[in-house]
């Protein structure tokens, strides 16, 4: 019997795959779409979201995969600016491996996470999309479009913004558009335009157009109010930049807007990613708070699943919710003021679940429960995260200050002078920090 369906194939819904397929939990991950997605759109990941895919063992090819974001270059008329990036360029610490926002295009993200969900033993069922579901106090049944009757301990509904199952359970995304201009995002070839810089025309007619290079290829993303492409976007493209689209890869239609559910859970089914809260481009916050997502339900079902701890996942709802709820004010802030500010304010590292209630113990030493904990290395030259990288707590040993209990998500759960053996029904590995 499936333990867990997942719906939807895109980051949330495989990192979740991921998570579960690590801890042996029967999953499958059923998606509407034909194939998987061939766009650019989330293209930023930030310096937490690089730290999860370290420890579920893929952030050497992301980063591999990436560059730093480009310099602006405005186009003013006949005369040219530029500006700062939108993205930090700091350089790596012992804490902080992973200091900036890269930029990788989403499908480049996509296929990196599935060739590790693969690894596990997974497999993506494409072209069959959840067109019912019913539950009771002991399981859910899903009817797919294709005919078949999935029965399945948990489901979780990783299915975007036109989230089927969000609409099966009755729960509304609340919210606004921040405008009402529909815009336009393509992946375009483009002749003898400068690489080097992400350009943007602010004074262009009809709002201004931006085209950012793209790694991994000869790309550049385009951003624009769509009535630059009222007459095709090549005729657009070539009027504000003078060359000439020599290919359309991939694009699509949307508008600024911030929304969110009031809850990730109805019974046996949850919501994660764009499922449950959708928002606007600026402060590349969509992807990293859908993977965040998954990353901290995964452990949470599979206690439950494995060990009886059911009672573990209302925590899904009480730490990701308001933190889901933060990040769309912040995105809905930065579009509203066009603010370009960056770094400490989007890069996830400061999030914490201090107010969660499996939090226990007092802050010592700038660390509290519900922190993050950050990664250092450790007196026999190993990292710290490198002992993460499985998938029940850690506890950290020091000889004179209070021990650190480690989720397998690698927030702090417990600060305290006792040893722990278990957590939430799985031994807990120690290690030795000082």
């Amino acid at each position: 019997m499936t333990q867990v369906l997942i719906a939807g194939a895109g980051p949330t819904g495989i990192v979740l795959g991921i998570e579960l397929l690590r801890r042996g939990i029967a999953v499958r991950v059923v998606d509407a779409a034909s194939g998987p997605f061939e766009g650019s759109r989330g293209k930023g990941v930030q310096p937490r979201t690089l730290e999860i895919f370290d420890l579920i063992g893929v952030a050497d090819d992301v980063v591999a995969s990436s560059t730093l974001y480009p310099y602006l270059k405005l186009h003013l008329g006949p005369f040219r600016k530029r500006l700062a990036p939108l993205g930090t360029r700091h350089e790596p610490t012992e804490e902080r491996p992973y200091p900036n926002m890269l930029m990788v295009p989403q499908w480049r993200t996509n296929e990196i996470l599935l060739a590790r969900f693969n690894a596990l033993g997974g497999k993506i069922e494409y072209n069959s999309a959840v067109a019912g579901l019913t539950q009771t106090d002991r399981g859910v049944t899903a009817e797919l479009a294709t005919g078949e009757s999935v029965k399945a301990n948990y489901m979780v509904g990783c299915d975007g913004g036109r989230s089927t199952v969000r609409c099966l359970l009755g729960i509304q995304l609340v919210g606004k558009s921040l405008d009402e201009k529909a815009m336009v995002v393509a992946d375009l070839e483009i002749e003898n335009l400068d690489r080097e810089f992400w350009h943007v025309w602010p004074i262009n007619r009809g709002g201004p157009p931006s085209l950012c290079p793209l790694p991994l290829g000869n790309l550049f993303q385009l951003q624009s109010p769509k009535r630059i492409g009222e007459n095709g976007l090549e005729a657009g493209v070539l009027k504000t930049t003078g060359q000439r689209v020599t290919g359309i890869a991939w694009q699509s239609e949307f508008k600024h807007q911030t929304r969110m559910v009031d809850r990730y859970r109805i019974g046996r089914v949850f919501l994660a990613g764009d499922a449950a809260h959708l928002h606007p481009p600026s402060g590349a916050q969509g992807l990293n708070t859908s993977v965040q997502d998954a990353w901290n339900l995964g452990w949470k079902l599979a206690a439950a699943i494995l060990h009886g701890e059911a009672n573990l996942l209302e925590s899904y709802q009480q730490e990701r919710l308001p933190t889901a709820a933060a990040m769309l004010n912040l995105t809905g802030t930065l579009h509203v003021k066009k603010s370009r500010q960056r770094g400490e304010l989007t890069n996830h590292l400061s999030l914490n679940y201090r107010n969660s209630p499996l939090c226990k113990g007092e802050p010592h030493e700038g660390v509290a429960p519900g922190d993050r904990i950050a990664d250092r290395i450790l007196p026999d030259g190993s990292r710290l995260f490198d002992h993460l990288r499985h998938t029940s707590a850690t506890q950290l040993i020091r000889r004179s200050a209070p021990h650190i209990l480690v989720r397998p998500d690698a927030y702090v759960a417990e600060i305290s002078r006792r040893e722990v053996s278990s957590y939430f029904g799985e031994q807990v590995r120690k290690v030795e920090i000082d």
